[in-house]
């Protein structure tokens, strides 16, 4: 699926979202039934694979071992043809993405999600204060160049729809670089 040049045929998606309850999944799994993409869920690969250094029992979350992660996507990724989920970015080549989303839920709303989740208090805090501050956004357009990036709205089911929908087409679009 690469071409000789090394250049590849399909491009590469990162979705990432300031905290768990943007919408990543949901988007990256519509989007990649639509495109016929392959859709990797960092976490799930993380959880699988065991790709990482223990238990966080403060942060309920595992500890990602970044390099276990990055070789254990680093043939997929230059294959081409991948949306990537995960909340974060700034361990990723750059070279490895052609699209950044971020995916940006009202405060609001995303506190009714996470609390649906079962979220403790200093969780919810905390995830809250990264959207307020757009720290997502603010990591992803350090880590690659704004042309790369494009911040989504994500509180609705009909936001979601359309931003599938306007990634479909960036999808049809999209031609690979020199």
């Amino acid at each position: 699926m690469v071409e000789e040049s090394g250049r590849r045929k399909r491009p590469n998606i990162l979705v990432t979202g300031t905290t768990p309850g943007t919408g990543k999944t949901m988007t990256c799994t519509a989007l990649a039934e639509a495109t016929q993409l392959r859709h990797i869920n960092v976490g799930d690969l993380v959880r699988d694979n065991n790709l990482h250094d223990g238990w966080d029992d403060e942060l309920d979350c595992f500890v990602l071992n970044e390099d276990l992660v990055c070789d254990e996507l680093e043939d997929q990724m230059e294959e081409g043809g991948n949306i990537v989920d995960y909340h974060g970015c700034d361990f990723f080549p750059e070279r490895w993405f052609d699209c950044v989303v971020v995916l940006q839920t009202d405060n609001t709303v995303l506190y009714d999600r996470l609390s649906r989740r079962g979220y403790n208090e200093s969780k919810l805090s905390n995830n809250i204060e990264c959207q307020i501050f757009q720290v997502q956004l603010e990591e992803d357009k350090e880590s690659y160049p704004e042309d790369r990036v494009i911040a989504m709205k994500s509180d609705t089911v009909e936001d979601i729809n359309r931003n599938v929908s306007t990634l479909m087409d960036w999808v049809r679009n999209w031609h690979p670089t020199s």
